[in-house]
Order: structure tokens, then C-alpha cells, then sequence
């Protein structure tokens, strides 16, 4: 990899926003607190939802540490650690993923 996945630096406040603008849903956030109109609230957690498993989806470790490499090649990097079977799309089921 060349780097940290594009959408990472977006982190997922900012990739539900552009979501829920795209749908029209009303959207603001600081830090880790989301909010829309209460008419708008099942769709804005799904949008949550759906980009939590888009973010996570791929190994954002792997990126980084080959983003860290690239820029400090005289440093060597321990392996990483092997990943387990969580199955992130279980979070699009979840009823208290995001309340």
C-alpha cells in the first residue's frame, strides 16, 4: 500500500455526513456525538452503521504501518498482530451499536 486508505482521514463523522447529505438528512457532529431531527434518526444510524463497517472493513493497521514505514525507512516495524473473525456487517443488526 502507498499509504493510509483514502477514506480513513475522513473518519466516520465525516463520511456520514457526506451520507446523510446525499439522502437529505439533516446532520451535525462533534467528536463522537451525532445529531439530525427526530424524524431522521433510523436512517442517520443506519448511515453510522454502514460506514463503521465501510471504514473497518479493510486493515487500517496494515495501512498505517506501512504509511509509517514509507516515511521512516530505517525503522524497522514489529509484524502485526494476526486478525481475529469478527464479522464487522454484524454492527448493521445491532440495536445499540450507536444510541
Amino acid at each position: 500500500s502507498s499509504g493510509i486508505n483514502a477514506e480513513w482521514p475522513l473518519r466516520p463523522g465525516m463520511m456520514t455526513a457526506i451520507k446523510c447529505y446525499h439522502r437529505g438528512i439533516p446532520f451535525a457532529a462533534v467528536h463522537d456525538s451525532f445529531w439530525t431531527l427526530p424524524c431522521h434518526v433510523d436512517e442517520m444510524n443506519e448511515v453510522l452503521r454502514q460506514q463503521f463497517v465501510v471504514m473497518y472493513s479493510y486493515d487500517v493497521l496494515k495501512d498505517l504501518r506501512d504509511s509509517f514505514a514509507a516515511t521512516n525507512p530505517d525503522v524497522e516495524f514489529d509484524d502485526l498482530p494476526k486478525s481475529g473473525d469478527l464479522n464487522l456487517s454484524c454492527v448493521l443488526d445491532s440495536e445499540y451499536f450507536f444510541s
